[in-house]
């Protein structure tokens, strides 16, 4: 029983029964109706999905919702139609119930199978993605680590030292590290490839003898290997909780190192600082030790001149001034006799000058003559 077959009785039963039914009951009628042709709808449009899996895709013949005509021919194909349906009721021909269970099993079969391809590629796509993610956070460590190593080794020497010679020899060899640690990473990673391909031909391989062997699966395999793979999906599950726990953890602890580097590094430039503080401050003591020496000295040898002193100042008699009188006059003619000495140094001296010159002046003269008059040989 089609969807316009059901139009048609609908048509029928309201005609009649539109002046003898209340509009409560037509409504609820209507409803009812309604309700049994979307049923039949979704059944039209199975055993059709069922119809065109079977049938070629060039022999199909087109459905009525892809048919295309004019509404005066839609009313005299309706028309015809329900002539149709009135004359030959009793010949609808539909399926049985245990073709319509069989339909609808092959159907929900069909369902499980692209639910299973779908939950198959999300999981794929979602292992993919997660391959992504790590990749990606791993990265991120590295690029973290590095950038934070770059910082410490380069950017502050080269705000201390600005435009040293070795702040760029810094920069040539951190440039020269990373590239070194790269080709190390490159040649790693194609060693690693090539033993994976490898291991890709060796199962390749294995799998093709298997299929030659003839080899298969039984349901009861089957079944187990479905039990394995999902206490293997399990097992994996709870690893890679784990794993996220541990790269959590993971983070934590390098948030913690990174803090203690910075501590650990103020600590040792306060240490550097407080080394070159105590470096001075030995420096002042030791220079301190040798004034307090010297001034130690200095007052040994003040000590021992008051000592002098005072002993002097002890033994210490003043003459008499009979005594004192005569030295005091002897004193005076000595200096008046220094002085006259002195007077005639004086004028010795400028007698000696005087001599000086004349001979000087004769010299001269004699040489002048022998010069004029050379003497005979």
């Amino acid at each position: 029983m089609t969807d316009e077959d059901s139009e048609t009785t609908v048509s029928e039963l309201q005609s009649g029964e539109e002046n003898e039914l209340p509009v409560i009951q037509l409504c609820g009628l209507v409803e009812e109706l309604s309700y049994g042709n979307s049923a039949l709808k979704t059944e039209t449009e199975m055993f059709e999905k069922y119809y065109n899996k079977l049938e070629p895709r060039d022999q199909r013949h087109p459905r009525l919702s892809e048919i295309k005509i004019s509404g005066a021919e839609f009313a005299q194909l309706r028309g015809r139609r329900r002539s149709k349906s009135r004359m030959g009721m009793d010949r609808v021909i539909g399926l049985s119930c245990d073709q319509k269970c069989e339909l609808v099993q092959k159907e929900l079969e069909d369902m499980k199978d692209e639910i299973r391809h779908m939950r198959a590629n999300a999981e794929r796509d979602l292992q993919h993605h997660e391959a992504i993610i790590e990749e990606a956070e791993i990265r991120w460590a590295e690029v973290q680590r590095a950038a934070y190593d770059f910082k410490k080794d380069i950017l502050k020497t080269i705000s201390k030292k600005k435009g040293s010679i070795l702040a760029i020899q810094k920069v040539m060899k951190y440039i020269e590290d990373m590239n070194r640690r790269r080709d190390n990473m490159k040649d790693k990673l194609r060693l690693k490839n090539v033993s994976l391909k490898v291991q890709r031909k060796k199962m390749l391989l294995q799998l093709r003898q298997k299929e030659e062997v003839g080899e298969a699966l039984h349901e009861v395999d089957f079944q187990q290997l479905k039990i394995e793979n999902a206490q293997f999906l399990e097992t994996i599950e709870a690893k890679n909780q784990e794993l996220i726990q541990l790269k959590l953890a993971s983070g934590n602890t390098l948030q913690v190192l990174n803090t203690y580097k910075s501590k650990l590094h103020q600590a040792m430039e306060m240490s550097i600082s407080l080394d070159k503080e105590i470096s001075l401050r030995n420096e002042l003591l030791e220079k301190i030790e040798r004034e307090t020496l010297q001034v130690e000295q200095d007052r040994a040898k003040a000590e021992a001149l008051n000592k002098k002193l005072r002993k002097q100042l002890a033994e210490f008699r003043s003459p008499q001034v009979m005594v004192y009188v005569r030295e005091k006059i002897f004193n005076g003619e000595l200096e008046k006799i220094i002085k006259m000495w002195e007077r005639k140094v004086e004028i010795a001296e400028m007698s000696l000058k005087g001599y000086r010159k004349a001979w000087n002046k004769m010299k001269t003269t004699n040489e002048q003559l022998q010069a004029i008059c050379p003497p005979e040989k």
